[in-house]
Order: structure tokens, then C-alpha cells, then sequence
């Protein structure tokens, strides 16, 4: 086997420590052509859906790939803009701008890539990337502020595989969740004050979580419990009282039992008990994407106010926001600082020594 190297690689190059920003992914274009391959890539992910692996090979191959492409291009057409998937250009953002914020405070010691883990960029060739430009210590941040083995164990999985392939491993760390941390808390109460004060507030405040089936839940995925102390933390932060606000979860796909209550169900209950105006966040969701602008923001919009609901807003999602920078950042810098302090002067014996070794190669 031929592992994976830098062809370029300079012994004496100074060493950087890379941070690798994560999301979900995109089809490359709002058409069938372009959703088959991704939806195959996303759905023969056995941590997305956990059925054995021959019977899902013919229920994904002869029906779903061959009916779902088309529904879902239709969807996606709704919130494609002219840079391109929505939570494309957000990720792309929230990277850049942190890089903006790291340069600042460690000059070019820090290098910022992100990729998705299905399409495109790819976690290989971000990887590769951060590699080739001297990243010899790796952070990986999956923006899912909740674990669930389907987002951040399955990034996990597609970084593990890619060192398996790899000659030289970086020391590494992972950020499996950060759904409690103070500054993201901090960041999602914020938005919703200053949604408040544009827009007013409604009766009630309903945070939406992207849902998961049941069982793995009672397998012992900590995703459901992260979702509601989120939800909890939050409430606390805003003052809500019990009865003011609720979790609901959202996206279900197949038959099976999903975590509940759900969104939609709940929405048409709110407005046929004579909730007239409703409020929705989605705090499990770091950017925009198909599933808040469309589902949320339009989709449940309507089953909302076909039941009876007079006044429905969405809440965007923090997105590339100075808040949600500056949360970014703090994590980031907290988990680098004992890689930081130990950081070697460039002119030290082992770089003089490794110069020297090259000029006598060349020579």
C-alpha cells in the first residue's frame, strides 16, 4: 500500500497547527444529476442509517436513488442563490472569518480549512491541504453544537479513515460537541433578544432540533439530552418561564419511530389549542441550510398557519454572526493553548540541522 504523503515535503519547514471546520454537505447544483451522488454518498453512510447493510443496498438502489433525486432538487432549487448552496457559503464564511480572527492573534501559526463530509470540498482534500502547508497538529470542528453518531461520529470516521491511509499522523484533537459551552449559550440567547427587539415576541418560543431515530436514543446516543439542556441553558439565559417555550424535533425520514415530539405535529397542535403566533429557533443547526429556510421557514410556516396560526417567524441561525465568531474563536484558542505554549523558536538545532541536511541532499 502507498500512503499518503506531501510530495513537496521540506524537513525544515516550520510546523503550523491546522483547524479543520466541518458541516454536513451540499450537491454540487439544485438538479437530479447532482443530488443522486451526493444522496448516495450521505445515505450509504452506515452511521446515518444503521440497517443491514445488503437489504439497505436494495432498498437505497432500486427506490429511494431512484425517487428521491428529483424531490430533493426541487427542494434545494427553492434556496439556491447565486454563490451557491446556502450552507456552502455560510461554512465557507464562518471559516474565513476565523481565520481572520486567529491571524490576528497568532499570526500565520494557525491555518483554517473546512470541507463537508459529503461532496464537496472534501474532508480528504482539506486534510491533504493543511497537510502540504506544514500542519503538524490538527483540530477538527464539526459545527454540530450536539453529538450524534450520524454528524460527529460519522466526521470522525471519515478523518480516522483518511489517517489510516496517511504516512505521517498529526497530534490531533476533536470537538465532539460544544452544546452547553457558555459562549454558544451566550450567542443563541443574543440572537433571539435582538430578534425580539426588531420584531417583538410571540407567545411561544419553539426550538427545533434535527431528529434522529428513537433507538438510538435508547442505545445510548447522547444527542436527545444534549438538544434539551440546550434548550434548557437557553431559556435560563432568555428568563422563559415554563410554558413559554418547547423542544421539537424536526427532518424525520422511513417508518420508524423518531425522536419526539415533532416539529410539524407540534406546530398544528399549537395553532388548533389557539396559539396564534409562534417563534422557532433551530440552535442544533450552526448555519442555514435546506432544512431551516426550507422546512422551517416555509414548510412548517404553512402547516402553522393552515391550522389556525396567525404570526410565524423563523430565528436564522448564527451563522458567520460576530457572536458566533467570537465563540468560535474562544473554543478554538482554548483547545490550542497547550499546543501554542509548547511551540518551538524557529531557529532552534533540530530546523539549523534539517537545513543543512537539505543543502547536502541537493548537493
Amino acid at each position: 500500500m502507498k500512503y499518503l504523503g506531501s510530495p513537496d515535503f521540506d524537513h525544515a519547514q516550520q510546523g503550523s497547527i491546522g483547524v479543520l471546520v466541518t458541516n454536513l454537505g451540499t450537491p454540487q447544483a439544485p438538479e437530479k444529476g447532482a443530488l443522486r451522488p451526493y444522496l448516495k454518498q450521505f445515505l450509504s453512510d452506515p452511521r446515518v442509517v444503521e440497517v443491514p447493510r445488503l437489504l439497505w443496498w436494495f432498498i437505497l438502489n432500486g427506490i429511494i436513488l431512484n425517487v428521491r433525486p428529483a424531490r430533493s432538487a426541487e427542494a434545494y432549487k427553492t434556496v439556491w442563490t447565486d454563490e451557491g448552496s446556502p450552507l456552502l457559503i455560510h461554512t465557507r464564511n464562518q471559516a474565513h472569518e476565523l481565520q481572520k480572527r486567529l491571524n490576528a492573534k497568532h499570526g500565520g501559526e494557525v491555518i483554517v480549512e473546512f470541507a463537508m463530509r459529503y461532496g464537496e470540498p472534501s474532508i480528504g482534500n482539506a486534510l491533504q491541504s493543511l497537510m502540504d502547508r506544514g500542519a503538524r497538529q490538527l483540530l477538527v470542528l464539526p459545527m454540530y453544537p450536539q453529538y450524534s453518531g450520524p454528524t460527529g461520529g460519522s466526521t470522525f470516521d471519515a478523518v480516522a479513515e483518511n489517517f489510516s491511509k496517511r504516512r505521517w499522523l498529526p497530534d490531533f484533537q476533536f470537538v465532539a460537541s460544544y452544546h452547553d459551552q457558555p459562549g454558544y449559550i451566550s450567542a443563541i440567547a443574543s440572537s433571539i433578544r435582538e430578534h425580539w427587539k426588531n420584531h417583538g415576541r410571540a407567545e411561544k418560543l419553539l426550538f427545533s432540533y434535527h431528529g434522529e431515530p428513537r433507538r438510538y436514543l435508547d442505545e445510548g446516543d447522547p444527542y436527545h439530552c444534549q438538544c434539551h439542556k440546550t434548550t434548557r441553558l437557553v431559556a435560563e439565559e432568555l428568563g422563559l418561564g415554563e410554558g413559554e417555550y418547547l423542544s421539537a424535533f424536526q427532518s424525520r425520514f422511513g417508518r420508524e419511530e423518531w425522536l419526539k415530539p415533532y416539529t410539524d405535529y407540534t406546530l398544528k397542535e399549537m395553532a388548533g389549542g389557539g396559539v396564534r403566533s409562534v417563534q422557532v429557533v433551530c440552535p442544533g443547526f450552526s448555519a442555514d441550510c435546506l432544512e431551516t429556510i426550507e422546512e422551517i421557514g416555509e414548510e412548517n410556516r404553512d402547516y402553522f398557519l393552515e391550522a389556525g396560526g396567525e404570526r410565524y417567524e423563523y430565528i436564522p441561525c448564527l451563522n458567520a454572526s460576530e457572536r458566533h465568531i467570537d465563540f468560535l474563536a474562544d473554543l478554538v484558542n482554548d483547545r490550542l493553548r497547550p499546543w501554542l505554549a509548547a511551540k518551538p523558536a524557529q531557529n532552534t538545532p533540530t530546523a539549523t540541522m534539517a537545513e543543512a541536511m537539505k543543502a547536502r541532499n541537493a548537493a
